[in-house]
């Protein structure tokens, strides 16, 4: 580099530490470190630690929580069966399910128990056993809230207690004399009816050695009583006798529909089926599965 130049650079730097100022951090002498800058490096080292330190964190992001919706706890009939023992209804497993299918919420299969359409509307759950390829079901935990539930194991209760047993029929009879005559016609197997036409089906299904409830109240939430029920298909029975009367007419309406609403199996006979129940019952109840030999 030659002398000229190095004079030129020289008087330039000089004249670039003539136009720089002094910082103006107080009792501080020194440049700034830059043209234009108000701090020497120093103080602008240590002021913009300072304010670093002091500066408000950065908020973190929240944990995510899981949406997924937690698993309800399904019961087999074994722990529904423990669960009313800790209300004091004493049902044993074997019966929860015979209890169930009485709803029409289970049918019984050569390989186990079947949740019905009905049943799964009570929240069952099909299930495989892994080991013998038997079919069981478990619940959601509402069965054990359901009132319909509820009303069959009381009544079952109430079957198994005679005191109860006993209010329970003067209760009922309360109910049924708003719309019936007394029953004083007896039937073979000692059922009181109705009506003619009621011992003749009654006789029927006794000589056919189908076992029968007669004046059944029906599992639903609604106070219902069917004519006759078969429990070998879950099959009512019901007998329309006075169709010329409006009042029972009316009653045969709202009777049909809630058969209809809970799916119910349902045999109706009419005067026409009286005359000759050989010829018209067994092809009815084979309809459901049950056998007349």
């Amino acid at each position: 580099m030659s002398l000229e130049r190095s004079i030129r650079k020289l008087a330039a730097v000089a004249n670039a530490l003539s136009s720089m100022e002094i910082c103006t951090t107080s009792g501080c002498n020194q440049l700034v470190s830059k043209p234009g800058y108000k701090l020497c490096y120093e103080c602008w080292k240590t002021n913009n630690l300072t304010s670093r330190s002091t500066a408000t964190p950065k908020p973190q992001p929240k944990p995510k929580i899981s949406s997924s919706p937690s698993i309800p706890s399904l019961l087999s009939a074994t722990k529904i069966s423990e669960k009313l023992a800790l209300h004091n209804h004493i049902i044993h497993r074997n019966n929860v399910n015979r209890i169930l299918a009485e709803l029409g919420l289970l049918s019984k299969e050569k390989n186990g128990w079947v949740a019905t359409q009905r049943g799964t509307s009570f929240g069952a759950v099909q299930k495989t056993h892994s080991e013998t390829g038997n079919f069981y079901v478990v619940w959601s935990e509402s069965i054990l809230e359901n009132k319909i539930f509820i009303q069959t194991l009381a009544d079952y209760a109430t079957s198994n207690n005679p005191e109860q047993n006993a209010s329970q029929v003067i209760e009922e009879q309360g109910f049924r004399q708003k719309f019936r005559t007394q029953a004083n016609l007896r039937t073979t197997d000692g059922h009181w009816v109705r009506s003619k036409a009621e011992v003749l089906i009654d006789n029927w299904l006794y000589m056919a050695e189908l076992v029968h409830a007669y004046e059944r109240r029906l599992p639903i939430e609604e106070e219902m009583y069917c004519d006759f029920y078969v429990p070998a298909g879950k099959v009512y029975i019901e007998y329309w006798g006075l169709e010329n009367n409006p009042e029972y007419a009316e009653r045969k309406k709202v009777k049909k529909a809630l058969y209809q609403k809970y799916e119910f199996k349902l045999i109706e006979l009419s005067d026409t089926e009286i005359k000759n129940l050989d010829d018209y019952l067994p092809k009815m109840l084979l309809n459901f599965g049950v056998v007349v030999s």
